[in-house]
């Protein structure tokens, strides 16, 4: 009866992974016809290519720029769609590619806001590449979830705002690029050291490794400024008030001797006065 027992729970367990793997590999399959419905292929690079009418185990991995996990296995690794003049916004239905872990959709012409949700998208990404595109508005906050990300570009594109400083808590980075956007602001601190060329091409960014940003000194002089101009006028209003003293105590002693221009004459009176005696 053991030996039964025992025979059947390594069935059941045997079932349930086979179960469990089938979803996940649809999941991939759907993830795949998603990102092919969402994406205008001007080219027909996935068109060509992305044949979902075969139903065989590990299909999908002969796509182009689809790599698997393993050869024979529907479960999509890294998805690699550089350079293939697609069009259209970020791809949501990527979220059902669950075990993925590299994104490139660079120099194509996608646009749009980077989903402001992305580490929901992409949770376990280690590379995430969308350069050369025309995506617009803010760098997602959202973004320092992707905490296993070792590499991210986002260099030439129309990207504004300023740099979330959230994104130097990514403390697996190691290779980092925004340059030629729109981008303003300080540039935070981050844990690996990047270079000025990572930066560049951004009109109103500043500080490390690019030029020391103006509005602290700015920011300084105007209070050097406004501090002097405030010590001006208090110094200035204190000399007019002693001027005024002075002035008016010079008036009242004019008018005194206005009154009495012999000089303390009843003082004088006063005196000649005590000096008559009674008889």
């Amino acid at each position: 009866m053991k030996a039964e027992f025992a025979v059947l729970v390594s069935v059941f367990l045997w079932l349930l992974l086979c179960c469990s793997l089938s979803y996940a590999s649809q999941d991939d399959i759907n993830c795949l016809k998603s990102i092919k419905d969402s994406l205008e292929d001007t080219f027909n690079y996935l068109n060509s290519s992305w044949n979902f009418d075969n139903t065989t185990e590990g299909f999908i991995c002969r796509f182009a720029g689809v790599e698997c996990w393993h050869p024979d296995e529907n479960r999509v690794l890294n998805i690699r769609l550089s350079d293939m003049e697609l069009k259209g916004e970020f791809p949501p239905g990527i979220v059902k590619c669950s075990s993925l872990t590299g994104l490139d959709l660079s120099s194509n012409k996608l646009y749009g806001s980077i989903p402001s949700n992305i580490s929901k998208l992409i949770p376990f990404v280690t590379s995430l590449d969308l350069s050369s595109n025309n995506f617009s508005g803010n760098i997602p906050t959202n973004l320092a979830n992707c905490s296993f990300l070792n590499i991210l570009k986002l260099d030439h594109n129309k990207l504004t705002g300023q740099i979330p400083a959230e994104l130097t808590f990514l403390s697996r980075l190691k290779t980092f690029s925004i340059a030629n956007n729109l981008l303003t602001g300080q540039i935070p601190n981050f844990q690996a050291p990047f270079s000025a060329d990572n930066f560049a091409n951004n009109p109103g960014l500043c500080g490390n490794p690019l030029d020391p940003c103006q509005s602290t000194s700015k920011g300084t002089k105007t209070g050097v400024f406004a501090g002097a101009a405030v010590g001006g006028v208090t110094v200035a209003a204190i000399g007019v008030g002693i001027g005024l003293f002075f002035y008016f105590r010079k008036v009242s002693v004019m008018r005194k001797k206005d009154d009495d221009p012999e000089g303390n004459k009843w003082t004088k009176s006063l005196k000649g006065a005590k000096g008559i005696k009674a008889s």
